[in-house]
């Protein structure tokens, strides 16, 4: 079985960043991507899909220091689908993207920003089951 997604689109706001009781680190964004097609009266119609990403502890830092509302990213992960109940008692469900990889594209003309940055490489200090540095070998691009 597979559980793999790949977004190419621009961040739709700065990361919120949280730290848990436990000292985990998360970052939470949006990424847009967009389409277009023409419809039955030949008219034409884009349509932008919003993608809620999660990133945590290393990749959440580097999130933190990197990301900004607007850049052109490429993000890699799984989909998480998280369930609870409100206050009236009524299942709630939440999809989510939970990275373990992405990378900058474009700035988007930030200052002080270059493109095509890989700045989500993980070093010797990032927990087990965050992308090896082989991982630029498959990207599709």
């Amino acid at each position: 079985m597979v559980n793999r997604v790949t977004l190419i689109g621009n961040l739709g706001r700065d990361p919120e960043i949280r730290t848990l009781e436990t000292g985990a680190m998360v970052a939470k964004f949006s990424v847009a991507t967009d389409e277009g097609y023409r419809d039955n009266s030949g008219n034409w119609v884009d349509r932008t899909e919003w993608h809620d990403v999660v990133a945590w502890r290393g990749l959440a830092e580097r999130a933190q220091n990197t990301l900004k509302k607007g850049m052109l990213v490429f993000v890699e992960g799984k989909l998480s689908t998280r369930k609870w109940q409100d206050q009236n008692g009524q299942d709630r469900y939440r999809t989510e993207v939970v990275a373990n990889y992405f990378r900058i594209l474009n700035s988007r003309g930030l200052e002080g920003e270059g493109n095509d940055q890989d700045l989500s490489r993980p070093d010797a200090s990032t927990p087990v089951g965050e992308v090896p540095d082989s991982a630029d070998d498959d990207l599709p691009f």
